[in-house]
């Protein structure tokens, strides 16, 4: 899925981009605000070339930080941009404390959960990543089997040596990470260890 500034959309449907500017006006077709411009997503602009749809927009917006104390100013901040930029019913915010490389998070659950019984027609997240670190395209398809888009407000820049670095930054981070938990379970299974030979 991506946000299509007003002369791409109005290029696919084939109309012109004053014709669709009145569409959203008249609330025929829903678009996000990026800064000034009207964005519109690509799967409502597919549903529009198809005849349409009659479901209503209902969003949840994801919002995540990876420690478990404090940084409740970012968590605001997301939320904040999110909920100015929602082009229908925000059905829900979930906030999730934690590192995007752990996939048993309790929020991404209920994000999962609403996704499927159907509650919902679109995920929101300021940035991929905070939904997850990998595995994104594999959400954004399961979403789609149940009928829900995910809507990145601020998407990666594709390709070339940028794209390249935050992949192999993210993986070094994943391995970092898991060490650093390997490392800290031996430490505390040697404390215990020494702990009960000293009793």
């Amino acid at each position: 899925m991506e946000l299509l500034r007003m002369s791409k959309a109005a290029k696919r449907l084939g109309i012109h981009p004053m014709t669709l500017r009145q569409w959203a006006l008249d609330e025929k077709i829903p678009f996000t605000w990026v800064g000034r411009e009207r964005r519109f997503s690509s799967v409502d602009i597919e549903n529009l070339k198809r005849g349409g749809t009659d479901r209503p927009r209902r969003e949840l917006l994801y919002v995540r930080v990876s420690g478990p104390t404090g940084q409740e100013t970012s968590l605001a901040a997301q939320e904040e941009e999110l909920r100015t930029t929602a082009t229908g019913e925000v059905v829900k915010v979930v906030k999730d404390r934690g590192s995007g490389l752990k996939e048993n998070r309790p929020g991404l659950s209920r994000v999962l959960a609403m996704v499927s019984d159907g509650s919902v027609t679109v995920v929101r997240v300021t940035h991929e990543d905070r939904l997850a670190r990998f595995g994104v395209g594999w959400l954004e398809q399961l979403f789609a089997v149940h009928g829900v888009t995910l809507e990145v407000l601020h998407p990666k820049k594709s390709g070339g040596r940028e794209e390249l670095l935050e992949d192999f930054l993210s993986l070094v981070t994943a391995f970092a990470g898991r060490l650093y938990g390997m490392r800290s379970a031996e430490a505390r299974r040697q404390l215990l260890a020494e702990a009960q030979e000293r009793s």
